[in-house]
């Protein structure tokens, strides 16, 4: 049950990622990053608020969520600086990146994950996982020269830097997303780091965009936003309920919900009209046969 959440997660996160790319395009990143952030906290509101005031409501479905305490709500306010921050740096390169090139680099995040759950949960690899990573690693070095193709230089590109550092923090999240899932109610999870997000965000809108938003990229109304903050909760929602799971394992989650690069690729070759794809698809093959190779391994 927890593989078939999986690949749910993967097929909304494709969809997603197209959303983002769209709302973005010639629009201010902060802006939109916080409206995704207020729009899937009012998704869970009316849950928050029945776990107040009428839980027999939720009780025994799967929206059911426990009143929690300082002492549970800390590590989730964790959750929520470690997911903003990778946020952040996806959402500026989304910007100013193919989502051609975004999406393999994202689905290199199964294998950082693999290597942390090595060094934190004491996993360890096979053959089979050690041939995914260097599949990873030699499909990052192809995607490097399809860029360069664009004018992209992945080694002087601050934007490109700016993916990896969401695929790293990225990974982490998933990580500490383990650790929390075998402890916390996954529904109080998703509910409340939805909503710690706005309050963080509140002060940087503040205080870094507002003020300066008349000499920068102005702020465009798009209904595609709505739909960013709608997949991206149902994604989450289905990724949580898998990692709930106590036979659950974080490697396999994450490596098949990385899988959207398939839906995102096939949004930028067919509405974006991105360029350069048929080496970008043989980069993007790579990745895959480097992803079943952690399958294989994780067998």
């Amino acid at each position: 049950m927890w593989l078939l959440l999986a690949f749910h997660s993967a097929a909304l996160l494709g969809f997603y990622d197209a959303f983002k790319k769209q709302s973005l395009r010639d629009n201010a990143v902060l802006p939109v990053l916080f409206l995704n952030t207020l729009f899937s906290s009012l998704v869970f509101l009316p849950f928050i608020v029945l776990s107040f005031s009428a839980p027999e409501v939720l009780r025994g479905t799967m929206f059911e969520m426990p009143v929690a305490g300082w002492e549970t709500h800390k590590y989730i306010v964790v959750k929520s600086f470690i997911v903003l921050s990778s946020w952040v740096f996806g959402y500026f390169g989304m910007k100013h990146l193919p989502l051609t090139i975004v999406g393999p680099i994202n689905a290199t995040r199964p294998v950082m994950v693999l290597v942390g759950a090595m060094l934190f949960f004491g996993e360890r690899l096979n053959l089979y996982q050690w041939a995914g990573v260097l599949l990873a690693v030699a499909s990052f070095f192809m995607l490097s020269r399809s860029g360069k193709k664009e004018g992209i230089d992945f080694g002087h590109n601050k934007w490109i830097f700016f993916i990896v550092l969401a695929a790293v923090t990225g990974a982490i999240s998933g990580l500490y997303d383990k650790y929390l899932m075998t402890r916390l109610n996954p529904m109080l999870v998703q509910s409340w780091y939805n909503v710690y997000q706005v309050f963080i965000m509140c002060p940087v809108i503040l205080l870094l965009w507002y003020p300066k938003r008349k000499s920068s990229t102005p702020f465009r109304w798009k209904w595609t936003i709505v739909f960013i903050s709608l997949f991206l909760c149902a994604a989450d929602f289905a990724y949580f309920y898998a990692l709930s799971y106590e036979d659950s394992m974080i490697s396999i989650v994450s490596m098949v919900r990385r899988g959207s690069v398939v839906v995102s690729f096939l949004f930028g070759a067919l509405f974006f009209r991105e360029k350069n794809l048929k080496s970008k698809a043989v980069d993007l093959i790579l990745v895959l046969i480097g992803m079943f190779f952690l399958y294989l391994g994780s067998k």
